[in-house]
């Protein structure tokens, strides 16, 4: 075979850049190493600590190899990777700087590290976790990260951070403490999977992220599951909310999107939530043990149709007195309080449900009249409603309710006995 000079140059640099490096655990090593890597090598990081800041600033893999730490000695961030192409594995980040101005995180990926690579890390104890900032397509993956615990929650960082991130994945990994777990500022078409949070206000945060995707998400004990917010055309699925104090899904200003196959249990508010949110599709979810399963304020032109109502102290909050329906060729919703018959056994009640009464709308107004819910007067007052609908005052009305319940396609992730 005969080689072309250039074409043999080329091969000869392709063998140089894949060197590897095995790094010394002494003072400033992984920054020496650095400045003689050349681009495409991997620096292998020996066991044990490292002190010091480390900048990548070339196309390179750094690979802790499961035992080596770096700490960052309580200033700035880390790890800050500032070229494209990198690849940071294996290492734990401890020791980030304390500042919110710089956003000091245990891994920074700033605007020019285009397509870096994330993967099975251990990031503990840093003001934020992992800052994609301004990095597009970047991959965060297989990671743990817990944020700190000495700061009030909200004066805490995010677990992982993005902003102005088109492209950006992150998936499979563990998040607990800190802020938010995932907080996105001005980006798009991002996809977030597959991440389990814990003990954070929020596990997912979205401001302005049109385009992107939530799903397959666990929350567990949470101030708050997922919150979607000025935002349009994303797709919140298959995520799970397990006893999240205030809200499973809550939605501001959150527009054409489509909602479906969500597990929601045990919020002590509502299991969703809709603020001047409009033309949303909510099918396949299932609501369940919540104060309230699923409150409206101004929000119009929602479909809901195919979810499940189980067990919620108030399955719907609408006041209103328009009439909207919740059901839609033919089949509505499942609601676990309506006493309903099936003669005909096609799966589909054969009366009207509407969720609440004129009773309920006076309670939303006027809390203190809880004190008569047991007294004759409130039960004549419902009695008469659903002997004559058309005393109803407004509100939903489900013309086709379910006679059971859907499981939503979550993925494996719904509880056994939900």
């Amino acid at each position: 075979m005969k080689w072309s000079l250039a074409a043999l140059s080329m091969f000869l640099a392709g063998a140089v850049a894949a060197a590897e490096w095995d790094v010394p655990n002494t003072p400033g090593a992984i920054s020496a190493t650095l400045a003689q890597a050349a681009d495409g090598d991997t620096l292998r990081l020996s066991p044990g600590t490292y002190r010091e800041n480390v900048v990548l600033d070339r196309p390179v893999t750094l690979d802790g190899q499961g035992h080596a730490t770096i700490d960052g000695g309580g200033f700035g961030s880390v790890v800050t990777v500032t070229a494209g192409n990198v690849t940071v594995r294996g290492i734990t980040a401890i020791g980030s700087g304390s500042s919110h101005e710089t956003i000091d995180s245990g891994i920074q990926l700033t605007k020019t590290a285009h397509a870096p690579q994330i993967l099975d890390n251990v990031v503990l104890g840093n003001l934020y976790g992992i800052d994609i900032h301004g990095a597009r397509d970047a991959r965060v993956a297989g990671n743990r990260i817990e944020g700190r615990q000495d700061h009030r929650m909200n004066d805490r960082g995010n677990g992982v951070y993005v902003w102005n991130a088109p492209g950006a994945i992150v998936e499979g990994n563990e998040m607990r403490y800190g802020r938010d777990g995932i907080f996105v500022n001005s980006s798009r078409d991002n996809i977030f999977r597959d991440n389990i949070f814990r003990d954070l206000r929020f596990a997912v945060h979205f401001m302005y992220a049109n385009g992107s995707t939530v799903s397959g998400n666990v929350s567990v004990g949470n101030d708050l599951g997922y919150a979607i917010m000025f935002t349009k055309n994303v797709e919140v699925s298959g995520n799970v909310s397990i006893d999240d104090r205030e809200h499973g899904i809550a939605f501001n200003y959150t527009n054409s999107s489509d909602i479906r196959d969500n597990f929601v249990r045990g919020s002590k508010q509502k299991c969703a939530f809709l603020y001047n949110s409009h033309k949303n599709d909510f099918s396949g979810n299932w609501f369940e043990g919540c104060s309230i399963g699923i409150h409206f304020t101004g929000s119009d032109n929602n479909r809901i149709v195919g979810n499940s109502f189980i067990a919620n102290r108030t399955q719907v909050k609408l006041v209103t007195t328009n009439w909207y329906e919740w059901s839609e060729a033919g089949a509505g919703n499942y609601w676990s309080d309506n006493a309903a018959y099936d003669v005909n056994g096609d799966g589909i009640a054969d009366a009207p449900f509407r969720p609440n009464d004129s009773m309920d709308h006076v309670l939303w107004t006027q809390p203190s009249a809880k004190l008569l819910l047991g007294s004759p007067a409130v039960q004549l007052v419902r009695w008469s409603q659903s002997a004559f609908p058309a005393l109803l005052p407004g509100g939903v009305i489900d013309s086709h309710p379910l006679m059971s319940p859907i499981i939503p396609d979550a993925g494996g992730k719904v509880p056994h006995d939900g």
